[in-house]
This record gives structure tokens, sequence and C-alpha cells, in this order.
């Protein structure tokens, strides 16, 4: 038994012990709640932006696991092997000719008619004259008619024993001109993949760090090689990493602003770049083909269902025809003014991607000019771009994806967030629309950057799916560019794989698909940024999708 004056005392000392547990108690559950409310900015949500973290990482809800990305990663890589086997060259000699080779039309007539297919037969030579005996050539087949402003892509069957069906299929009347180019040999091929797949360090990137007053420049990278402390940026969900060397007194969070710049750096031999002169890239194969004739015989189109998400797009997708793109597997209508008002009409719009979608904020306000652009103070033309019309309750916001991200212009890093991060903050509904690009910025790069990301925008769709089935996805594929713009960088043979690769990964998704490779070659529009007819119809088709 304690004495009375001593259990009073031990009373005392216990109480204040007993009402602060008890406190703390009673309130837990409102404080976790109170911090799991709070919605963080992405970029620090999401990453471990410290050198040597000394405190755990938040929690990651990992959806996909590198045991579930990387053996998708590597299967994809090896059918890519497979497809572009190793084709060394003793002399440029042994190489595909366009001269030499030889074009022959199966089964010609004086006269073809509206919906019939036209076949071709291509037998491949090298400059001695001499048959090949295996494929791989990148080339481009194209239709046209210049006085009617019209084109078509044509569609290439490699049998890999060099020999190749080209075949046309005739959408409109009149005098049609055909051409084929070789816009690479297939041992340029071979060595443009093997160049690209051989290093990481082609681009400079340049971070800037601010701290007060103070601002400092550092090396970035999606690798670096250097014993120098490093800022690690990393995804841990989606396998993503970004890296700069720490600068001296500076918080690694105190990352600002990125440009970038080319590294006068070379993974082809002299051999190998003299295929890529400019005289040898987009090469005619058909030059004494004369013009064949195209009638309408008669013929009644089949009705096609309105163009709807989901539909799967074939090749050639659709022609153009006084500079209007017309689908080949869907009805798209020309809609007016009135009802292209009333479809936008209380519509959420997320434009991601690059420069190339870009150009859709652009033009959109040509399209609904109550549409006006809000000015969110950001920094240079890459700062996100936002156009309001507050009376009819439309956004249409556009929104760069993160890196790599390729230029000369000084662009902010503060809300930097990969596009299935973007996705993932998107609630989704009837009324919200997302369009997506990849692909121009990632020609610098290894495929398995490319690849990775893109399987990530798959996983990050399905989960919008799954939380709102309602909202609609498009993917507006990459477009061509100009073939003589330093090839082994930014060559549209790096663009082709990743189209392929980009419709493979999402042929299953309820997208819908607008075919910018497909739409380019048919108006000739070997341009990064292709002009406003291209845009404009590009942006018809993704109203027919939405509307």
């Amino acid at each position: 038994m304690f004495p009375k004056s001593k259990l009073q005392k031990l009373l005392l000392v216990l109480m204040p012990l007993l009402i602060v547990n008890w406190i703390i108690f009673m309130i837990s559950p409102h404080l976790t709640k109170f911090w799991s409310e709070l919605h963080l900015p992405i970029f620090l949500h999401h990453w471990n932006t410290t050198t040597t973290p000394s405190y755990p990482e938040a929690p990651l809800n990992s959806v996909v696991s590198p045991a579930e990305t990387d053996p998708r990663i590597q299967e994809i890589m090896k059918k890519l092997d497979q497809l572009i086997p190793p084709r060394p060259f003793p002399h440029v000699n042994t190489t595909t000719s366009a001269a030499h080779s030889r074009v022959t039309v199966l089964g010609p007539r004086d006269t073809y008619c509206i919906g019939e297919q036209l076949d071709l037969l291509l037998e491949v030579k090298d400059y001695l004259g001499r048959r090949k005996e295996y494929g791989g050539d990148f080339l481009r087949a194209r239709m046209s008619s210049p006085a009617l402003k019209a084109g078509a892509s044509g569609e290439v069957t490699d049998f890999n024993n060099g020999t190749y069906l080209v075949r046309f299929t005739l959408f409109w009347e009149g005098q049609v001109s055909l051409s084929l180019l070789l816009i690479h040999p297939s041992e340029g091929v071979s060595a443009l993949w093997r160049a690209r797949n051989q290093g990481y360090d082609r681009v400079i990137f340049t971070g800037q760090f601010a701290n007060g007053t103070s601002r400092v420049l550092s090396e970035c990278g999606l690798t670096l090689n250097t014993s120098a402390e490093l800022c690690q940026y990393l995804d841990t969900r989606d396998q993503e990493a970004f890296y700069c060397v720490k600068p001296p007194h500076m918080p690694c969070r105190a990352l600002t602003y990125m440009t970038t710049s080319n590294r006068e750096i070379s993974y082809l031999t002299l051999k190998e770049k003299s295929l890529f002169y400019r005289s040898n890239v987009g090469v005619e194969m058909m030059k004494d083909l004369k013009h064949i004739a195209v009638s309408r015989c008669n013929k009644s189109e089949k009705i096609k269902e309105k163009c709807q998400i989901g539909m799967k797009s074939p090749v050639p997708g659709g022609y153009t025809l006084e500079r209007r793109w017309i689908t080949t597997f869907c009805n798209q209508i020309q809609l007016n003014k009135m009802e292209i008002n009333g479809c936008l009409k209380g519509k959420l719009i997320y434009l991601l991607g690059d420069s190339t979608l870009r150009q859709w904020i652009y033009y959109l306000p040509k399209v609904v000019q109550t549409l006006k652009f809000f000015d969110l103070h950001g920094t240079g033309v890459f700062k996100k771009h936002l156009l309001l019309d507050a009376e009819k309750h439309i956004l249409i916001q556009w929104k760069k994806h993160s890196h790599p991200f390729v230029t000369l212009q000084l662009y902010s890093v503060i809300e930097e967030g990969y596009i299935p991060r973007e996705i993932d903050q998107i609630p989704g509904d009837k009324n919200t629309v997302i369009v997506f690009t990849l692909g121009q910025h990632f020609r610098l790069f290894p495929i398995d950057i490319f690849i990775r990301r893109v399987i990530s925008v798959q996983k990050a769709i399905e989960r919008l799916f799954l939380r709102s089935p309602a909202t609609k996805v498009i993917l507006r594929t990459e477009n061509t560019r100009d073939m003589h713009a330093d090839t082994e960088r930014f060559g549209d043979f790096h663009g082709y794989i990743q189209y392929l690769i980009m419709k493979d990964i999402f042929k299953d998704l309820n997208v819908g698909v607008i075919d910018a490779w497909d739409m380019t070659i048919a108006y000739n529009s070997n341009n990064v940024h292709p002009p406003d007819d291209v845009i404009e119809n590009q942006i018809t088709m993704f109203l027919n999708y939405i509307c």
C-alpha cells in the first residue's frame, strides 16, 4: 500500500500523460483523413526528388510492376529485332538501288473504276543490277491528282525475299499519278536501328536550379555517366527516371527550367552515313510509269456508319479531295457552327502531347470564335495553354508531355507530369475528352523509352475507364516530317516504328484514332508542323468522334 500523499503525487504526474494520449487517440483518425485529402501537386506527390531519401516515400498504388512491364518491352523489342535484322554491306553498290529496281503493274488495263485496287510488283536490285534476296527497305507509296488536290497513301507488303506488293485503292475519278519512294535501303534501316538503340547521349539537357535570387545551370538527362552527386527524379510506379547533377548548396526540388541542345555524336560509320546523303533519301522508283485513268463506272457508294470512337482505322484510312480529308471506314459529317457549339457546350478537353498537338489549340478559336485564351502566366511557347468559353462552360487545355522533351527554348518543369500521371488526375465523365500524342521527341532515344511510356499510358487509360467508362479518349498518331532533316536523330523511319508500336498497343482499347501518319502522307506534308488545312481536317475528325 502506498501512503496517501505519495499516491496523490503519482496521480498528478500520470494525469497529464493520460490526457495527452487520450487527445492523440481522439484526433488521429481525423488527422489521417486530413492529410489523405490534401491534393499535393503532381510533381511533389509522385516524384522522389532527393539524392538519398531520409524519409519513406508515400505509398504508390503500383498497378504496373516491373515484372509485368519489362517482359512486354522485351517481347516487343525481340519482334522488332527480328523485323529489322543486321544488314552489313561491303560497299554501297551492294545496297538497294531505286534506278535498277523494277516495278510492274499486275493486270494492266486502259481504264480502272473507282473503288478498285491497283497492284504493282516491286523487285529490288542493287547498284550492280543484281536481284536482292531479302527485304526490309523503307518505302513510301502514294497516289495523287494535283489538279484535284487529291492524295492517298498506298499499302506495301514485304515478302522478305527482295519483292514487294504495292497496292493502291482508287478513291476518285480522273488522271492519277503513282509514286513509290525508296526512303532508305534495308542496309540503311538496319544501321539506323542499331545506332538508335546504342546511346542516350545525343541530347544535352541543361537544367536551371533556382534558390532565391541564385540561378545555377546543371547537366541533366535520362542517364548520366558521372560520379558526381545526382538529383534523382523517379516515378517508381511507372519505372521512369530523370537525373541532374546536384548543384552545390541547392536542393533537388529547386529544379525550375530546362533546355536542350544536340551533342555532336554519331553511331553510324562513314560508309553508313553515305546512305543518308540527300541524293540517296526519298528516291523515286516509278519514274517511267505514266498516269492511269480512273472512271466512276456507275458504281454506287456503300452507306457507311457514322464515325465513332472504337472503330478500327485501316490503312489507308482516308484520302484527300479538294484538300478535304474523307474517311474510308466511316461516314464523316461536316458539322456547321451551331452544331459544333452545341456539341462542345459543357466539355472539358485535355490535349496532352507535343507541339504538333499544340497546333490544335492555336487553330480551335478559328472553329469556335467564342473561345478565348486565358493567361496562366507561364513562360515560353511550351507553357500550359488554356482556352475558355465561360458562358458555354467549355474548357480546352494543352499541356506538353514530360521527359524527353527536346527544344532549344527554355521551358518550365515546375508542373512537369508524365502523361500517365496527368490522366490519373482527371476524374472523367461523359463530357470529358482526352486527346494524346507521343513520338517526335522520342526519336532521338533508344526505343525502350518510348515503349515503356506507351504501355504506361495504356494502363492509365484502363484505370480511367474503370472509374469513368463514359470518358472519350482519342489517340492522334505522330505525323511525318522533312525526310532530309538529320536522319539519324529525327528520320521518319524512327517515327514509323513508333507509329506501328502505338497502334499495336492501343488496338484493343476503346479509343478513337486520328491517323496523322496516314493523313500527312496523303497531303504530302513533309513538315513536323503540318499546314493549317491538315490541322483543320484533324479537328474535323476529332469533332466527328465526340459529337
